[in-house]
């Protein structure tokens, strides 16, 4: 029996729709999972679900089919036409289970309706358990409001006709806790990163985890600046710049949500070094470019006797392409910890993010070290 559904916010996108192609391609034996870390001996094992083990739905406010979308992703050189032609039968079955985004007068009576949402594929599906993965469009960072300090002041203003007390992510978390989900945020956006949340899944012994997923020049600068640290090289400036279009490009073309996306981008610097050098990650949007990516950054050093010296590196990719494996790796993960009885934030997936949750470490290595001796311990015998 198929134990663990993927409920996807943002299930017509490019990333969640190359996820749930790449899943069908792998179970049918088209591709090899490359990017998928959870199929590395280092991690697999029988506490994960396997591929073949996830069944996919989820919210959109587009309506664009799957079968639309996954043509424009072919024609954009993101999926190979090969395996993406070969799945179309079970595409179609996913489609079915994409449901638009409810509305009503209150938000406390959207997230029931979401919740119900989520529910219904739980039980149509005869699913043991759901996880619900944030892979919509990044939002600006929110306005910090009374309620989200409390369980019982949060559920009062959401119950409260046209007031906005939530933004999407967070209505989502709070929708998936209440549903008895686990939540993962792939994106920058506020998601489950409030103290009403934290204690509604706490309430609930929910897994939450994020936050925006590591995929591409922060993925580098978690592997370089450990290598500064430990060799006792002073960065006085690490700047970026970041083309990308496609539509996480368009969407971070608004001030707002960019700022948002360019916070945590930097986040790795300060923690890893133990302070900021100057410079700034600037992203901007470049429709040409579609779904791929490109980043230049210029770091500058000293060394011994101050001499100063610098390091340019460029990151060319695809960005769903990275990212889908990823989401993939987070949903076997979090379903395996939420089978095991782990409640609370996943600190120990912070391998996967920017912008991790808790205290943890973020020079890559420490974080693969803390994921691996996380997964060893689902695997253990009971």
């Amino acid at each position: 029996m198929t134990t663990t559904g993927v409920w996807l916010i943002g299930a017509r996108g490019s990333v969640a729709v190359t996820s749930v192609v790449g899943a069908l391609a792998l179970r049918a034996g088209l591709a090899e999972p490359l990017g998928c870390v959870t199929e590395l001996p280092e991690l697999a094992g029988p506490a994960l679900p396997g591929l073949a083990d996830l069944e996919f739905g989820g919210h959109d406010i587009s309506d664009l089919t799957l079968e639309k979308k996954v043509e424009s992703l072919v024609a954009a050189g993101v999926l190979p036409a090969r395996p993406a032609g070969a799945v179309t039968d079970q595409l179609a079955a996913v489609q079915r289970e994409i449901r638009p985004v409810p509305t009503a007068d209150s938000q406390l009576e959207t997230a029931r309706l979401i919740a119900q949402d989520i529910d219904d594929f739980r039980r149509r599906r005869g699913l043991e358990r759901v996880v619900v993965v944030n892979v919509s469009s990044t939002e600006p960072a929110v306005t910090p409001h009374p309620a989200h300090e409390s369980l019982a002041a949060l559920e009062e203003a959401l119950g409260s006709p046209g007031e906005h007390v939530l933004p999407p992510s967070s209505l989502y978390a709070y929708a998936a806790f209440t549903a008895g989900c686990s939540f993962v945020d792939f994106t920058p956006s506020t998601g489950s990163r409030l103290p009403a949340l934290r204690e509604l899944a706490d309430r609930h012994g929910l897994p939450y985890a994020g936050h925006d997923g590591k995929t591409g020049e922060t993925l580098v600068k978690s592997v370089l600046a450990p290598m500064f640290a430990m060799r006792h090289l002073r960065v006085r400036t690490w700047s970026g710049t970041n083309l990308l279009g496609g539509g996480d490009g368009a969407n971070l073309a608004d001030p707002a949500a960019n700022a948002a996306k360019a916070g945590s981008k930097q986040r790795v610097l300060a923690e890893t070094l133990g302070y900021q050098p100057e410079g700034s990650s600037h992203i901007e949007y470049v429709d040409d470019i579609g779904d791929f990516k490109t980043a230049w950054d210029l770091i500058t050093f000293s060394g011994f006797l101050g001499t100063r010296m610098r390091m340019e590196f460029s990151w060319h990719g695809c960005d769903s392409a990275l990212a889908a494996p990823l989401i993939l790796d987070l949903a076997r993960l979090t379903s395996a910890a939420h089978a095991a009885g782990r409640g609370g934030p996943l600190a120990e997936l912070a391998f996967f993010f920017k912008d991790p949750i808790g205290e943890v470490p973020h020079a890559l290595p420490d974080q693969w070290a803390a994921l691996v001796a996380f997964v060893r311990g689902l695997h253990a015998p009971a």
